[in-house]
């Protein structure tokens, strides 16, 4: 009897430490997720260039391309992600693999005209070497208006 409760404690505080790593992990990609957002605005490619992976994907309503076109588009301000309003995060983390939502509202500058559109941005991520690096940012453009 005592060991089938000291089985349970054990295995109750376990689990919370488990779920307290968790928590800080995904604390820390909501972290980097909204850091990203601020370095994009401030057409800071060079920065972004250590967070993206070299292999990374970016979905856009225009097309798809990879990390060295979308780095040049950033630092030319071919778009230029000027603010992004977050509403709503979530992480779902998946071994080595993070997939963040984020449903913003994007003010952004796109061909000289300023934008706002309501999306829902998947955000990937893999962990390697013990860094997070984003693998892949698609953006659906969402039938809601933006928020005000």
């Amino acid at each position: 009897m005592k060991t089938t409760i000291i089985g349970i404690v054990l295995a109750f505080f376990c689990i919370q430490i488990s779920f307290a790593q968790n928590s800080a992990e995904e604390q820390q990609l909501i972290n980097i997720s909204k850091e990203k957002w601020e370095w994009m605005a401030d057409k800071n490619a060079d920065t972004l260039k250590y967070l993206f992976h070299e292999k990374a994907v970016f979905v856009h309503m225009g097309g798809a391309w990879g990390t060295e076109q979308e780095l040049n588009i950033i630092k030319s301000g071919g778009i230029w992600y000027k603010k992004a309003d977050i509403h709503e995060v979530s992480v779902n983390i998946i071994d080595n693999t993070a997939i963040l939502l984020n449903r913003i509202d994007l003010l952004a500058v796109v061909g000289g005209n300023e934008v706002t559109n309501p999306f829902e941005v998947t955000e990937v991520y893999i962990k390697q070497g013990g860094r997070w690096k984003l693998g892949s940012l698609s953006f659906t453009r969402l039938m809601t208006p933006p928020v005000h």
